[in-house]
């Protein structure tokens, strides 16, 4: 049987102390037990008599007192009634010392694997083929590769899948770009800029010449109805974005089960189509096959529905253009179809820009009505910012490109290696500056609400101080120190722990909540709340270490500490890691 949490333990002897009480629980009770937002009053406190005080009609106080009666703690906490009714829970020291040897012997230091594992298909990162990755991918990508980490680490079956954006309207103008403006060497030297200046080129003249314009419309038209030179073209552009592509992934450490792009599901929107009109689930519109609204619930809440001049007037999904050609909302309702009958999913998560909102909302409605039973969930973000508080851009207006940016950040952390590590030698400084770099990019994004926009500001991220990855870093690196420094061999085991003094007891109490924080992750799909967790880990160590020599000490003290600091290296790799952010031996 794996350990249980505290918050687990305290919660099930609740639960029994209701019953010794005579206490009768409705159906589906949780004797919640939350985390203290103040030590002052405890490590945990439960409102759950105050919660049936009210059914039971009876003083919240009163009820409180009768369970703290029959509440059996003794061994790990004492309790206080605070307020009204609250139950407050103070861990005691031995408590702590025990946790402490419960985590030392665990691989998996604390976090339990979820009872009931789900199919979980994570959509993220998604870039269009024949344009290199820019910086508004960073979000999506470092989000959900953590959001994957974090759920297959919980025991679910994770599915990744790249929806790459390779059969979209920019492949008529690649196509024409390649026919006419094609320079072989520069795509034999960079696949991915050649192409991207193929498509800037033939964009600029389709805006200048209607009969460019009308040429890549035919270009386009000739591939999708399978023209051999023109799938020749196409699939090269695939291969080469994907090598561009690979190498930008590698860099970051980030891997797919599957690259499904839209191409893959091309022979499934006519008949899927066909199945939508016939089932009265579209009707054609102005010459466009639509999806409208179900007439059901609130317009307000109606995303085929919108307000125009105080009346709700129709917001249609469009799933066959007039021109008889399909769009990627036509793309995305096979792709659900697919996901849910092959890969069986539970969920579906797509981490895509919040500016897709009201398409997501569309697009689950329109599959909850077609019978999908699975949870589908838009994993929306904000918005990377310069430091003029602007959407982040380089000074010709483009989104810089991402293999710039992550560039620029080991640049950046090479700086300050210079400053801070000039006894290095010079290949480690560049393997560390890589480190660095990578994750200050990885934890200035996933350290945010993904909800909020943040600027994106390269000499804050590389700080060694501060809320950064640096200063996580530092700390893994300050515990390995520690153990370089012993002139002797020591074998750290579980007998004999004693957790006394203050930076002690803080520096347990944030280890021991690892297995409480972690499956609270993807209860809103927030790595924010991992991150916050390990910078207050790094704080409970640094404060830990300022306050209670470990190397001066001795005997079992001195054994104890070292457990403290072996348990911080672990869980900080662990959680780094969990992030997508690994962790360097010396800095």
């Amino acid at each position: 049987m794996e350990a249980m949490t505290f918050q687990q333990v305290i919660e099930s002897r609740l639960l029994e102390a209701f019953a010794a009480a005579g206490i009768e629980l409705p159906e589906g009770f949780k004797a919640q037990v939350v985390q203290s937002a103040d030590l002052r009053f405890g490590d945990y406190q439960a409102n759950s008599a105050m919660a049936l005080a009210k059914r039971l009609r009876m003083n919240p106080r009163e009820l409180a007192t009768q369970v703290v009666e029959a509440l059996q703690v003794e061994d790990l906490a004492t309790t206080e009634i605070a307020g009204p009714g609250f139950i407050n829970f103070r861990i005691k020291p031995e408590a702590w010392a025990g946790k402490v040897a419960e985590l030392l012997g665990d691989e998996r230091l604390g976090v339990e694997k979820v009872e009931n594992p789900e199919n979980i298909v994570v959509d993220f990162s998604a870039p269009n083929v024949a344009k290199p990755m820019h910086v508004g991918h960073i979000r999506s990508t470092i989000i959900g590769d953590s959001l994957s980490r974090i759920s297959r680490f919980l025991g679910h079956n994770v599915i990744t899948d790249n929806h790459i954006g390779d059969w979209g309207t920019q492949f008529g103008m690649v196509i024409y770009g390649w026919k006419n403006l094609l320079d072989e060497a520069a795509l034999k030297a960079d696949p991915l800029q050649e192409l991207l200046r193929l498509y800037r080129g033939v964009n600029a003249l389709c805006k200048e010449d209607e009969a460019v314009k009308d040429q890549c419309r035919e270009e386009l038209v000739k591939l999708q109805s399978g023209d051999q030179e023109n799938y020749a073209i196409w699939e090269k552009c695939v291969e080469v974005s994907k090598l561009g592509l690979d190498k930008i992934y590698d860099r970051l450490e980030v891997t797919f089960d599957h690259w499904l792009g839209e191409s893959y599901y091309n022979d499934a929107l006519a008949p899927l189509v066909e199945t939508m009109e016939k089932e009265g689930m579209a009707r054609e519109s102005d010459g466009a096959l639509c999806v409208f609204s179900s007439g059901e619930g609130d317009p307000g809440n109606d995303p085929f529905k919108e307000k125009r001049d105080g009346e709700w007037s129709d917001l249609p999904m469009i799933i066959r253009k007039r021109d008889g050609g399909f769009n990627y909302a036509t793309t995305d309702i096979a792709t659900v179809d697919y996901r849910l009958h092959e890969w069986n999913a539970d969920k579906i998560w797509y981490v895509v820009d919040a500016r897709q909102g009201l398409h997501f909302k569309q697009l689950f409605d329109v599959s909850k009505r077609r019978g999908c039973k699975a949870e589908l969930k838009h994993v929306s973000f904000g918005t990377i910012l310069g430091k003029d508080g602007k959407p982040l851009k380089t000074r010709d207006g483009d989104l810089p490109q991402l293999e710039d940016v992550l560039s620029d950040a080991i640049k950046q952390s090479r700086i300050v290696l210079e400053e801070k590590s000039g006894h290095l030698e010079e290949e480690e400084k560049e393997k560390l500056a890589e480190v660095i770099g990578l994750g200050a990019v990885k934890f200035t994004e996933l350290s945010h609400h993904r909800a909020s926009d943040y600027i994106f500001d390269l000499e804050k991220m590389v700080a060694l101080v501060g809320d950064t990855a640096p200063y996580l870093q530092n700390a893994y690196v300050r515990t390995r120190s520690i153990f370089r420094k012993l002139e002797e061999e020591v074998v750290l085991d579980s007998e004999g722990l004693t957790i006394t003094e203050d930076g002690e007891i803080h520096l347990s109490r944030i280890l021991s909540r690892f297995g409480e924080v972690l499956p609270s992750v993807l209860d809103d799909l927030r790595p924010n709340i991992l991150a916050n967790y390990l910078l207050d880990l790094a704080k409970a160590f640094h404060s830990f270490f300022e306050a209670c020599p470990v190397l001066k000490s001795e005997g079992e003290v001195r054994k104890s500490r070292l457990v403290l600091c072996e348990l911080t290296a672990r869980v900080l790799e662990k959680g780094l890691g969990l992030l997508g952010i690994n962790v360097p031996e010396r800095m």
